[in-house]
C-alpha cells in the first residue's frame, strides 16, 4: 500500500433533515447543532494532518463541515461529489418514502434505482469513482506517494465509493455504512485499491499518513499493489 497516496473521505456532519428523518438530496439543508459539533470534533482529529489537497462536494452541509473542521483550508469544490439526485423524493420523509414500490430497489437492486426526475444510484457511483479516481492520480502525480488529500461528499456517495474499492457489485453497498462525520481511507495502488479505514467516527488519524521513504520502500514488499501475508505489523511509524 506504498506508492501512492492516500484518500481521506470525510462525510459531512449531521444536518437538520438527518435529524428529522428526511431526505435532503441536493436541497440547501445545513448542518445542525449536533452536526456543528461533530465537524468542530472531526477537525481536531484532521489537525495536523499535511493535507495536499481538499475538494468538497459543492453542496451548502459539505462547505460549512469543512468550515468548521479545517478553517485554514481551501477547499475545491468537486460537482462529482454532489449527493446523488433524488429527484422527487427529494424533502420528503424516509418513513412515507419506505411505502413506494421504488424503495425495495434501492435496498436490494440500487444498481436498477433511477429516482423519478432525479438520477440513476448506478450514474451517482460512476461519476463518484471518476471523480476521486482522477483527483487520486493528480495529487499522486503533483506531490508524490506520500501524499495525504481529504474529499467531503454524502453517504450514498461515500458508501458507492467504498464499494468499488473493495470491487463489490452496486447492489452490496448497501451494506456499507457511513456516519455523519466519518472518515474512510482509500488507497489505489496500480493493481487494485486497499480499504485502510472505514467509517472510522474516533480516535488517532495521524498513522494514516506514509511513513518518510525509506521506511516506506522497507514496508513495500514485493510491490506497492500486494497485501500483507498474514495480515502484517499494522501502520505504526516506527
Amino acid at each position: 500500500m506504498v506508492g501512492v497516496a492516500t484518500l481521506l473521505l470525510l462525510r459531512h456532519g449531521r444536518t437538520t433533515a438527518n435529524a428529522d428523518g428526511g431526505l435532503a438530496g441536493r436541497q440547501p439543508v445545513e448542518l445542525d447543532d449536533t452536526g456543528r459539533a461533530q465537524a468542530t470534533a472531526v477537525g481536531g482529529r484532521l489537525a495536523g494532518l499535511p493535507l495536499a489537497a481538499v475538494v468538497t462536494s459543492p453542496l451548502i452541509r459539505c462547505r460549512q463541515t469543512l468550515e468548521l473542521a479545517l478553517p485554514q483550508a481551501e477547499p475545491t469544490v468537486e460537482d462529482g461529489l454532489i449527493e446523488c439526485g433524488y429527484g422527487a423524493w427529494e424533502g420528503q420523509a424516509l418513513k412515507k418514502l419506505a411505502k413506494e414500490p421504488l424503495w425495495p430497489v434501492v435496498q436490494q437492486h440500487p444498481s436498477a434505482a433511477a429516482f423519478p426526475e432525479g438520477e440513476s444510484m448506478a450514474a451517482m457511483s460512476a461519476r463518484a469513482v471518476a471523480a476521486v479516481r482522477a483527483w487520486d492520480a493528480r495529487v499522486t502525480a503533483e506531490h508524490g506517494p506520500e501524499a495525504v488529500w481529504l474529499a467531503c461528499s454524502h453517504g450514498d456517495v461515500i458508501k458507492a465509493i467504498v464499494a468499488d474499492a473493495l470491487g463489490v457489485h452496486l447492489d452490496l453497498f448497501q451494506r456499507i455504512v457511513a456516519d455523519p462525520a466519518s472518515v474512510t481511507a482509500i488507497r489505489y495502488t496500480p493493481l487494485r485499491p486497499f480499504l485502510v479505514r472505514l467509517n472510522d467516527t474516533g480516535g488517532d488519524l495521524s498513522a494514516l499518513v506514509p511513513p518518510p521513504g525509506k521506511r516506506r520502500r522497507r514496508a513495500a514488499g514485493a510491490t506497492g499493489s500486494d497485501a500483507a501475508v498474514g495480515g502484517g505489523a499494522g501502520a505504526g511509524r516506527s
